[in-house]
């Protein structure tokens, strides 16, 4: 399946959930704002949200810093 990440498109398994996505690019464990076509998300809907052929996703990692 094709997605398109941060601009990026990238080739994954089919049946790919967002979290399983996260896992994938190392990014389960960071805290994450993620829209998915246009569509900002709850990290509550990560685990259940299922990714089709040619999503587009938008992931920012959550820094802190002074």
């Amino acid at each position: 399946m094709t997605l398109t990440i941060n601009g990026e498109k990238r080739d994954f398994p089919p049946a790919l959930s967002l979290q399983q996505l996260l896992h994938e690019l190392g990014l389960e464990a960071k805290p994450v704002i993620i829209e998915l076509n246009e569509e900002a998300l709850s990290p509550s809907e990560y685990e259940s949200r299922q990714l089709s052929e040619h999503d587009q996703i938008e992931i920012i990692t959550i820094a802190a810093g002074g």
